[in-house]
């Protein structure tokens, strides 16, 4: 069956409600931002979203802050988006707060079928509250979970019609991580081509992860997010 879908709609149609979704990105930097926007047209709530940060103020994954769809942001810079914070301060959301090395660690580990790992970082802070620490060799080190997720949203610039993605600059951030650890993953794309046609040296992230691929209807500008 093809991988290849049209409507964005159909496309999302396996988000529930309490579902935990990783989405790619730095900011709007390599976001999914026409699957954002497909998100929120969605009737869901209830979501624990993973990434980065959560967009900016009504930009992104800020949308879907402002819908009220997001009960947990599991992230490194929350700052970018004042709106996290409004909200968090009124107890509207749930926040975990990663160092951006470990959120990606914590990725990896998910997508290599791991439990979790042991990290220095972190360790005699706030950070620290609650978590497993225990010394080897002389070192503290505490114990970091791994992430998994129901789906991750993802940023590519090219997929060919097996799957198989290549990614441009910064925007490859975390999205080939993302790629790794969710049991269901869907990729935006601006680009489609035929399978063969890629570099196999360009490839980052092998068709086999691939469960959909979605044509870019938004990208992001020096004048902002346009539509395409």
């Amino acid at each position: 069956m093809s991988k290849i879908q049209q409507d964005i709609t159909q496309a999302l149609k396996c988000i529930k409600s309490g579902d935990t979704v990783l989405v790619g990105g730095f900011g709007l930097v390599g976001a999914p931002l026409t699957l954002i926007d497909g998100l929120t047209e969605r009737d869901v709530n209830e979501l624990t979203i993973v990434s980065n940060n959560l967009g900016e103020s009504g930009k992104g994954l800020g949308i879907l802050l402002n819908q009220n769809k997001i009960k947990k942001g599991i992230g490194s810079y929350f700052t970018s988006n004042r709106d996290v914070g409004d909200k968090y301060q009124k107890g509207e959301i749930e926040l975990e707060l990663l160092p951006q090395g470990t959120l990606a660690e914590s990725l990896r580990a998910g997508g290599a079928g791991l439990g979790g790992y042991y990290t220095t970082t972190g360790v005699g802070t706030d950070l620290a509250i609650g978590k497993e620490e225990r010394e080897i060799d002389g070192i503290n080190y505490i114990l970091e979970k791994a992430i998994r997720a129901d789906v991750a949203l993802i940023r590519a610039h090219k997929a060919d019609t097996l799957g198989n993605l290549v990614y441009y600059k910064t925007a490859r951030n975390f999205n080939p991580l993302m790629a790794t650890a969710a049991k269901i993953v869907i990729v935006e794309v601006d680009e489609i081509v035929e399978a063969g046609e890629l570099n196999p040296e360009e490839v980052v992230t092998p068709f086999i992860y691939i469960d959909t691929i979605v044509k870019a209807q938004q990208v992001l500008t020096k004048e902002g997010v346009v539509a395409v």
